[in-house]
C-alpha cells in the first residue's frame, strides 16, 4: 500500500479564497460588516454582527415563510461568501425572520420552473448548490436555529451548518419525491449529518418528523424549549470567546481534510505538518504564551 501523494498549495486551501477574491466581496473588519455590495437585497438577508465576533444571517421572508426563490438563494450565497474573508468572526447563526426557519421552495418559484428546460434547470439548481456549499465553507462555527419549519432545502441548510438546534414544536419534512422529484443538492449535506442509511429513510418516506426525532437522526443537536433562544445564543457566545479566530478556521479546515482520506502515512504527515504550522503562527505562540504566563490571549481580552 502506497502513501498518498503530498497534497499541493490548492489543496490545503480548498476552503480559502484568494487575497484578490476577498477584496471583491464584503470583508468584515474586527468583526463589523462593512457596506454592503450594491447588488444586494437587504430586503431578502438581513446581517447583523456583535463586537464579539458572532453574526446572525437571518432568512428575511416572513410574508413567505422564508421559502427560497433565486434573489434569496443569492443574497445568501453573497452572504456566506461575505463571511469567508472575516477573520475576526467566530460563530455564525443562521435563522428564519417571523418564527420559521424555512419553508423549502417557494411556490411562484416553482410554478416558473415547470416550464424550464432541463438546461434551465440545471443552472438553477446549481445556485441552490453553490450557496450550500458557501454555507458549508464558513471558516467560524456555523449553527442553525430552526423555530416553527424547515422543510425541503430549508432543511438542507440545516444540515450544511456544523451545528443547529431546534425549539420544541418544529417540524421538519424531506418531501421531494411526493413531487416527482429528489433532494439532490442538499443531499451531500443531508448524508454528512445523518449518514446514508438514516438519508435513505428521511428521503424515501418523505414524512414530516418533530424536533425530537431531528436530534435522534443527528439532523439536530438539542432541542430547546420555547422562549429559551436567546439564552442559547449567549451560552454559546460566551463558550466560544476563548478560542482564535484563525485555529477555529484552520481545526474546520482539518476536518474537512481528514473525513476524505483514509488513515495512513500520507495523512500521518499532513496532520503532523498542520499542528508544526500551527504552533509556530503567531496564533499558536500567544496562546501557548498565555496559557504558560497564567493570562488571556489576546484575543480573548
Amino acid at each position: 500500500m502506497t502513501d498518498r501523494p503530498t497534497p499541493t498549495e490548492a489543496d490545503l486551501n480548498a476552503l480559502d479564497i484568494t487575497d484578490a477574491e476577498a477584496a471583491e466581496i464584503n470583508a468584515i473588519s474586527h468583526p463589523l460588516l462593512a457596506d454592503a455590495a450594491p447588488d444586494a437585497d437587504d430586503s431578502l438577508v438581513q446581517i447583523d454582527s456583535t463586537t464579539e465576533g458572532v453574526v446572525f444571517v437571518t432568512i428575511n421572508r416572513p410574508d413567505r415563510r422564508n421559502a427560497f426563490d433565486g434573489p434569496t438563494i443569492a443574497a445568501l450565497r453573497e452572504a456566506f461568501e461575505t463571511l469567508h474573508g472575516a477573520d475576526n468572526v467566530r460563530l455564525v447563526f443562521v435563522r428564519g425572520a417571523g418564527g420559521t426557519f424555512s419553508a423549502g421552495a417557494d411556490l411562484t418559484w416553482m410554478r416558473d420552473a415547470i416550464d424550464w428546460s432541463e438546461g434551465d434547470n440545471r443552472d438553477d439548481a446549481l445556485g441552490l448548490a453553490r450557496m450550500l456549499k458557501a454555507l458549508h465553507a464558513v471558516p467560524a462555527l456555523t449553527c442553525a436555529i430552526v423555530e416553527g419549519a424547515a422543510m425541503g432545502g430549508g432543511a438542507g441548510i440545516v444540515a450544511a451548518c456544523d451545528m443547529a438546534v431546534a425549539v420544541e414544536g418544529a417540524r421538519f419534512a424531506f418531501s421531494e419525491v411526493k413531487l416527482g422529484l429528489i433532494p439532490a443538492t442538499i443531499a451531500p449535506y443531508v448524508v454528512e449529518a445523518v449518514g446514508a442509511r438514516r438519508a435513505r429513510q428521511l428521503f424515501l418516506s418523505a414524512n414530516i418528523f418533530d424536533a425530537d426525532y431531528a436530534a435522534h437522526a443527528g439532523l439536530i443537536d438539542m432541542v430547546l424549549p420555547e422562549g429559551s433562544v436567546d439564552e442559547f445564543v449567549s451560552m454559546l457566545t460566551d463558550s466560544i470567546t476563548a478560542n482564535a479566530p484563525g485555529a477555529m478556521g484552520d481545526a474546520k479546515r482539518l476536518v474537512h481534510y481528514v473525513a476524505g482520506h483514509r488513515i495512513d502515512g500520507g495523512l500521518m504527515d499532513e496532520t503532523a505538518k498542520r499542528i508544526a504550522r500551527a504552533r509556530v503562527s503567531p496564533e499558536g505562540q500567544e496562546g501557548v504564551r498565555a496559557f504558560l504566563d497564567k493570562r488571556k490571549p489576546k484575543w480573548a481580552e
